[in-house]
């Protein structure tokens, strides 16, 4: 996809940190974008301000509408554990801009604070809760998108160390970057279409809290990049990191 023009990119988790930067690099680009959060007046905030080049809006349209045939940006609020939410979320990327180009699986939550969730004091039912939203949410997100997406797309699932790594107090959400993981592999093997893993490093979001840690935008050019130019071959079943864009990139 490294060739093609004015891609369209559908986002989940968009409206803040990681995805709402990455929304942002992808306007920049020329991309067309396509937004959904689970609350729907910071979807409809965002999509004015991705419109408008960074204005707030008044979140006051109508949900899922465009209000001019130029707009770069279009969304919808979808909540990943609802797969009828994703499937009408592709199904309104597809009317208003075609076969998707990209897709950047990023919702999720972290229930508790970061490094203060051990494992053996997460509940049930914020397990379950994480798992639905973290895995089975990127599950659902793919396969609703299958149905739309362009030849040579390419799918991204965002992770982390603590995928792979055992640090204390991550509790569930660890459990659920893991669990992504493996589904982008299972996609990745199955599909015609490029399925990876994108490792930031450590950032500054409302998941991890972080104070010294890089901010969304500056980790936004290498979701682009991993998405567009990097070789598909290089994404698909496989992890990329600030390494590897750094290399192709400097």
């Amino acid at each position: 996809m490294g060739s093609h023009m004015d891609p369209t990119v559908a986002i989940t988790g968009a409206t803040s940190g990681i995805g709402r930067a990455v929304a942002e690099a992808f306007v920049d680009e020329g991309a067309f974008v396509a937004v959904s959060g689970r609350d729907g007046d910071a979807v409809d905030r965002t999509v004015a301000a991705l419109n408008e080049g960074g204005g707030e809006g008044d979140g006051a349209g109508d949900e899922g509408a465009r209000t001019d045939a130029a707009d770069t940006a279009w969304g919808a609020r979808v909540d990943v554990r609802d797969e009828f939410d994703l499937e009408r979320f592709f199904e309104g990327v597809a009317r208003e801009a075609g076969p998707v180009d990209a897709v950047f699986a990023n919702a999720a939550v972290f229930h508790g604070a970061p490094g203060e969730s051990p494992t053996d004091e997460t509940s049930y039912a914020g397990y379950d809760d994480t798992m639905r939203t973290n895995a089975r949410g990127v599950f659902a997100t793919v396969s609703e998108a299958v149905p739309h997406l362009a030849e040579d797309a390419r799918v991204v699932v965002p992770s982390g160390g603590v995928a792979r790594e055992s640090r204390a107090g991550m509790g569930a959400y660890a459990v659920s970057k893991a669990a992504a993981e493996a589904v982008a592999r299972g996609f990745a093997a199955d599909l015609d279409a490029a399925v990876g893993v994108v490792d930031p490093g450590l950032v500054a979001t409302d998941l991890t809290g972080k104070e010294r840690a890089r901010d969304p935008e500056s980790v936004a050019p290498l979701f682009v990049w991993a998405a567009t130019e990097a070789p598909a071959e290089d994404l698909n079943g496989e992890r990329l990191g600030l390494r590897e864009w750094k290399a192709a990139t400097r």
